[in-house]
């Protein structure tokens, strides 16, 4: 395992569309999947009215809601690839309506509002292939 430093953390971030984002919900942690725009140190979500991420949306006059978003790529037979948790503060976007054409949701559901969540942490790793040793695929043994 490598720690990725922010710069990385953030380029492999905008590789990937889709997402989890942690926030509380009725006193308890809760997570959703969810796809999102990378700019420059910021993500963007959208968020459906009225469902479970609508209440992140604090007056825009607040610091915002503390949540966490983590997104990855992992090979599910090599076990290699990178995870990154930024930690930081959702606050409503002003205009969801200029993200309408680049960040389009996965379910159909009409999504008017939109998240914008600004870092305070940015933590991540690569799980990297041990130079040493044949990469082998889960359940296999590596050759004679």
């Amino acid at each position: 395992m490598r720690p990725l430093d922010r710069d990385e953390a953030f380029r492999l971030l905008g590789t990937v569309s889709l997402g989890r984002i942690v926030f509380t919900r009725h006193a308890l942690p809760a997570v959703r999947p969810v796809n999102h725009l990378v700019e420059g140190e910021s993500i963007v979500v959208r968020v459906e009215d009225g469902g479970a991420l609508a209440s992140l949306l604090a007056p825009s006059d607040t610091s915002g809601v503390v949540v966490a978003y983590e997104a990855d790529a992992i090979d599910a037979e090599t076990h290699l690839g990178w995870s990154v948790v930024v930690t930081g503060y959702a606050t409503p976007v002003e205009d969801p309506e200029g993200y309408a054409s680049r960040l389009r949701p996965w379910v159909a559901q009409t999504m008017v509002r939109a998240l914008r969540i600004t870092p305070d942490l940015v933590t991540g790793f690569r799980l990297e292939a041990d130079p040493t040793k044949p990469v082998t695929v889960c359940g296999s043994r590596p050759g004679p």
